[in-house]
């Protein structure tokens, strides 16, 4: 019969031995990691192999997404669908044990982590997520949502400041069934950290209101107790600070840098082999260490009981089992289209004269009664990015609701909105200005990287933002948000068109969208009814001229009145412009060429309007037509001025007409 040893050195095994075949790794973290994985997951974890996405499982994140062989071994030993043939193929073009782990590709990993930091912020996400949905679906005696997030993370995740913000926010929000492991082994890629990390981290995070414990990482016993004590207190998050020799039992490279980038070599996995007594050749695991950590048969038990349990909520509380599933399972509900159709129609005849970030609060309160799920939220700009209404209850540690605070933390807003998105049962979104989405571009290309549904809510779009000046006016940022695939960016150019927008971020399921909103009022359209269905294709013909068109006028946001205005003057003297709103690139290039030519005949010169950089627009004009942009930064003016001094004008827009014909 194994031992536990056995146990935790067959994941020093495999590690290595992926690694070296790899010639390309991380075998430190996951050998030096060993005993805790072997823990939790063996003694703690709630989890079914076969069914990895039951809902009420635990949750559990590899923040040191580097040391992905640890995952991947756990993974394989306790019973998921991951053969030993696809360990073997560890970081190989198409094998599901990638470099970094990656979500829908191996089964049981739950987020993509690699970019430190923000593993351990999703978890806290995960944790939220948790939280919230207990609250709104548990009842007196039927508790169908009751489970842990378990994070592993390590010193790089802690140095990061993405950690620093969602750490806190745990704390505050008093996330108790948040456990964190911080794998305390003094290494990163440049060596000892001495020169570089001396906090005390347990203070740190003893401030931010966590509870906080130091074991030995290599003592079972002490590792078990730890974590029995971290699950006993219910109303803070738990840091495990686990002190761990880096690469252990590598007799020559354990305790330094050398094991925490590259493989051992061949030379020094055999030593390692003879030195903690694994006398096995590579990728062979014993028959009783494969059953020593085998969780099938319990891991379908739980979930057997918990199916019971949820069997006897349905019973009890039909609706809400429902509603639950409804949920968890991403669908909208029944009466969506009906919903929306009427909302869209009713923004539609109102025509109403208001600012985009308006228009959106307006969408955001007709929507909310229809989705329980939505969970909103902004950093720190609330009044600014208008992503609040009377029906929303703001989060506390004591009184969960669907607002959230989140300070001033645009990347930690964003990633944590990545867990809840993950998690299932919520929509996030989440607000701050444009110009701050830099802060948060990894977390959102994250998102997009992962296909998860979150809707980023960015405000004041451009220069006509106004006196705030360039520091706080986005010139580059529309197009660098475009760029991300599978990410679709919206800026809509009336009420309407943003709630087109919304309607269209809320019912996509395979990605996220950014909804970029003008400060300043645009003026209302009413759009011909027929036009409606086309703004969802992400650009349209707004109006045309009889035959054939001299020239397209292309624009999106608050330029949309100016192409208009200046198409206008054209039409009176003579020349012929077709006008084309285009409030989402993206999804136009997802239409077929046959629609997208007859929005944008080819052979016909075409002029782009948008106060942003032009580059992005050549794709669309070509050398021969031209782009009214900017590509210099802004200047510190009423907003109005601004537009006029960059040459957001009718009269320039006509002149640059002129010059393409």
């Amino acid at each position: 019969m194994a031992t536990r040893q056995d146990l935790a050195n067959a994941i020093r095994a495999l590690s290595m031995d992926a690694v070296q075949k790899a010639n390309s790794g991380h075998p430190g973290a996951p050998m030096g990691m060993a005993e805790i994985a072997e823990v939790l997951w063996n003694h703690h974890l709630r989890h079914n192999p076969k069914n990895p996405n039951w809902a009420d499982r635990d949750r559990f994140i590899l923040s040191n997404g580097h040391g992905s062989m640890l995952i991947y071994s756990l993974l394989h030993l306790t019973g998921y669908d991951l053969p030993i043939d696809e360990i073997k193929t560890f970081r190989q073009l198409h094998s599901k044990c990638a470099g970094h782990p990656e979500y829908g590709y191996a089964p049981g990993v739950e987020t993509t982590t690699g970019p430190l930091g923000q593993g351990i912020t999703n978890a806290v996400g995960f944790a939220m997520a948790e939280k919230l949905l207990a609250h709104q679906f548990n009842k007196p005696g039927h508790d169908i949502v009751d489970h842990y997030t378990y994070c592993f993370l390590g010193d790089g995740c802690m140095m990061e400041g993405v950690s620093h913000e969602a750490c806190a926010l745990a704390g505050t929000w008093g996330l108790g069934k948040l456990v964190a492991f911080w794998d305390d082994n003094g290494i990163s890629i440049d060596g000892h950290i001495e020169g570089w990390y001396t906090d005390d981290t347990a203070k740190r995070f003893e401030s931010y209101g966590w509870h906080v414990q130091s074991v030995d990482g290599h003592d079972v016993d002490a590792i078990d107790a730890a974590i029995k004590k971290a699950k006993a207190v219910t109303d803070k998050p738990s840091l495990i600070c686990c002190k761990t020799i880096i690469g252990k039992g590598s007799p020559n490279k354990s305790g330094s840098h050398d094991c925490h980038g590259s493989a051992l070599g061949e030379e020094e996995v055999a030593a390692t082999r003879k030195n903690i007594g694994w006398n096995h050749p590579p990728f062979e695991i014993p028959a009783d260490v494969y059953a020593g950590w085998d969780q099938t048969a319990k891991g379908a038990q739980t979930e057997s009981d918990w199916n019971a349990k949820f069997e006897a909520y349905a019973k009890a509380f039909p609706a809400e089992a429902a509603e639950f599933k409804r949920r968890m399972a991403g669908d909208l509900p029944a009466n969506w289209k009906q919903v929306t159709d009427a909302m869209i129609a009713a923004m539609n005849e109102k025509a109403e004269t208001v600012a985009t970030r308006k228009a959106s609060q307006n969408v955001i309160a007709a929507l909310a009664p229809t989705l329980p799920e939505f969970l909103g939220g902004s950093a720190d700009l609330t009044g600014s990015n208008l992503t609040s209404c009377g029906s929303f209850t703001h989060v506390d540690a004591k009184k969960p609701g669907n607002y959230i605070s989140y300070g001033v933390r645009e990347f930690g807003m964003f990633a944590i909105m990545n867990g809840m998105a993950l998690h299932g049962g919520l929509l996030p979104f989440g607000g701050t200005f444009h110009m701050f989405s830099d802060y948060a571009k990894s977390a959102l290309r994250m998102a997009a990287l992962m296909k998860q549904r979150t809707i980023a809510v960015l405000t004041h779009d451009s220069i006509g933002q106004g006196e705030d000046g360039p520091t706080h006016q986005p010139v580059e940022n529309t197009s660098g948000l475009r760029y991300i695939p599978r990410m679709d960016v919206w800026r809509p150019a009336d009420s309407t068109e943003t709630a087109v927008a919304w309607v269209c971020a809320v019912e996509r399921k395979d990605g996220p969208s950014s909804l970029v909103l003008s400060r300043q009022n645009v003026p209302g359209i009413k759009h011909d009814a027929a036009q409606l269905p086309l703004i969802r294709k992400g650009g349209y013909v707004f109006s045309d001229v009889a035959g054939k068109a001299d020239v397209i006028l292309i624009a999106n946001g608050s330029e949309l009145d100016l192409a208009i205005k200046a198409a206008a003057e054209l039409n009176a003297a003579g020349t012929k412009v077709r006008v084309v709103s285009m409030p989402s690139t993206n999804v136009f290039d997802r239409q077929d060429k046959a629609y997208r030519d007859s929005v944008l005949t080819p052979g016909v010169k075409r002029v782009a309007v948008e106060a942003a950089h032009p580059d992005f627009w050549r794709k669309y004009v070509g050398l021969e037509g031209a782009v009214v942009g900017i590509d210099t930064f802004g200047e510190s003016a009423p907003g109005g001025v601004l537009m006029k001094h960059f040459g957001f004008t009718v009269e320039n827009v006509v002149n640059t007409v002129k010059s393409v014909l």
